[in-house]
Parts: C-alpha cells; structure tokens; sequence
C-alpha cells in the first residue's frame, strides 16, 4: 500500500469559503490494476472554477461530493505503471486530486514535452489559463486590429496572456487589476496601453469615467474575466456590435457582490447589438494543439511574460484558493506538493 495525504470538501459553503470546508486527510493508494499507474504531483493549479464545484448547483462541472478530494489540473511524475501507453519517469499533465500521490487509468493525461517550458507553466500559459485566454480572444470575441479591448483581471494567469496577445495584434490595450502594482505590471510586463485599478473607483460610475477616457472612441471588445463592478462599468461604453467574451464572474462566485440590475444591462445589449458569449474551454479542445502550436514557440523565445504565486506544500492549497478568491495571487496561483523530477 501507498500513503497519500489529500485534501477534501469537509462541507458546502454557503456564502464564502473558509478553512472549514476543507480537511487533510491520509489514505491507502491501493495496488495498481491493469491499465492504471501511480502518479507523484508537483505541481498543482488552483483557479476560480473550483468554487463552483464546491456548491451542489448544477453547473457544467459535477459538483465535488462532501468527504471527496477536491480535484484540480496537476503535473505528475509516474512513479509505477501498468498502463501501456505510461512508464516510470514520465511526466503528464492531467486532472488529479488534492493529493500527493495518485491513481489513474491515464484518461485525460498527456505526457510533456519537458524541454519546451519550466513545469508549472503547462499549467499557466501553456496550460487551460493559456488556452482559454487564446480562445476567448481569437474564437469567441474575434479580436481585430485597430479595435480597442477591455480586459478584466488583467494580471491573472488568463488576462496577462490576453493583454499580450492582443497587443501583438495592434488593438488598444486598456487592462483593468486591482491595486496599483499589478496595474504598473499590465503595462510593463503585458503591453497593456494603460491600466485602471479597480479598487481605486469608489464605484462602478467612476470606474466608467475612467475608462471612456481611455478608450475615446469607444470599446469595441471586452475580455470578462470578474463581473461585479468592473462588467458595470464597461457595458455603458460598448461600441454598437461590439462583442463580449464571457470567461468568468469571480466577484460573483460567492455571492459577495450583487449583480448589476438586468433590464439596463439588457437594453445596451439590444440597442448596441452586442454579442455576448460565454465559453468553457473544455468545449475547444480540438483546438489545444493549433494554441501549442503557436504559443509553445513564444514561450520558449522568451517572447511570453508570466507571472507565478506558489504556494509549497499540499496543506498549504486551502489558504491559496481563498487568497486567489480575495484576488491575492498575482499571476497564476500554484501549489508546489513535491520536486521537480530529476532532470527537469
């Protein structure tokens, strides 16, 4: 038997999330079977979506059942294998438990190229933040040259890559953070044309005022990554068919904060003939190789900017998931549950 130490949903919350709802636990890996291998993690991702995992609301994600792990998207070492397609050493990214060591039958998991990118980055800028920016940017909100774009978050793990991406294709750049340092970072480090702190605003008019003074000629795409005050503020200065890609609502994830009132909100999107999509990147995943494709080159050139907060160890995840929710984490939040391989 093989002793691993995971964490799981102790209880749903209702509003907020806290350290009760969740608890470290230990348990007996069982032995292998045919077709399964045991995994030891490195490196874990902590993102928004799980949240919503933690409520039993139906949602495009099952919801984690109390008592169960939380799960989360890992890079792995294969310690043992009787998977034909796996062997010892190997290196996967995959979606695995809150744990130090697992079990799984391989579906899902990829193995890495370890010299394209330092690990943690398969799950950052080449992993589903990376994806899902390129998505949202390139399929859904259809980005132009010459346009401008509001982008939410703009220093998160999604955003930064966002801001870049759209910078090399010539559009105004205007990010939207929290604080003053991350915002001095979207212009730095992310190539945003300017940046406005979110928490500076006493409110959603001002932060609007704000922002018609930076885009004077209007926006014409906004990358949604928050909702709450942020969504407030930009929808009043939409260009006519202008189009809004709908990636997340963390000021909303925890009902902290109230929606803005629907029917204004509806009537812009009617009179101005927005566009309006949400996306999950889990539906593109056809088009994960055509984003490798073009992003593991950038990366590897040092032609990506990105941006790590690492929390170490496993008991350490709850807190970090908490801080991310509170927008604590600059760039992507990690958890480091192990070494690096040998090698790496």
């Amino acid at each position: 038997m093989t002793l691993a130490r995971q964490i799981v949903l102790a209880a749903r919350p209702e509003a907020a999330p806290g350290p009760e709802h969740f608890r470290l636990e230990q348990r007996d890996l069982p032995p292998l079977g045919d077709g399964q291998m045991r995994v030891r993690l490195v490196w874990m991702s902590l993102d928004p979506y799980m949240r919503g995992r933690m409520s039993a609301a139906k949602s495009y994600a099952a919801p984690i059942e109390v008592g169960a792990p939380m799960q989360a998207g890992a890079v792995a070492e294969v310690m043992e294998s009787r998977h034909p397609g796996f062997a010892p050493g190997d290196v996967v990214l995959g979606y695995f438990p809150w744990s130090d060591m697992a079990v799984s039958d391989g579906a899902g998991v990829m193995k890495l190229d370890q010299g394209v990118a330092p690990l943690s980055a398969w799950l950052g800028v080449l992993g589903m933040p990376g994806f899902t920016g390129w998505v949202g940017l390139n399929r859904i909100a259809e980005g132009k040259a010459g346009e401008t774009i509001v982008v939410s978050a703009a220093t998160g793990a999604v955003g930064s890559l966002v801001c870049q991406l759209a910078r090399a294709r010539d559009m105004r750049v205007i990010g939207v953070a929290g604080g003053a340092a991350k915002c001095a970072r979207a212009v730095a480090d992310y190539g945003a044309d300017v940046c406005l702190d979110h928490r500076a605003a006493p409110d959603a008019r001002t932060l609007s005022r704000q922002i018609a003074e930076a885009a004077p000629a209007g926006v014409d795409v906004y990358f949604e990554n928050v909702g709450g005050k942020t969504l407030e503020a930009v929808l009043p200065r939409m260009n006519d068919h202008g189009r809004i890609a709908v990636c997340g609502m963390i000021a909303w994830y925890s009902g902290a904060e109230a929606p803005p009132p629907l029917p204004p909100a509806w009537q812009l999107i009617l009179t101005r003939r927005l566009r309006v999509q949400g996306f999950i990147v889990t539906d593109h995943q056809a088009q994960y190789g055509a984003f490798l494709a073009e992003l593991a080159p950038l990366v590897g050139a040092g032609a990506i900017r990105w941006q790590e907060t690492v929390a170490e160890g496993l008991e350490a995840a709850p807190a970090a998931f908490l801080s991310l929710l509170a927008g604590g984490n600059d760039g992507k939040q990690l958890v480091r549950i192990g070494a690096d391989p040998v090698g790496v």
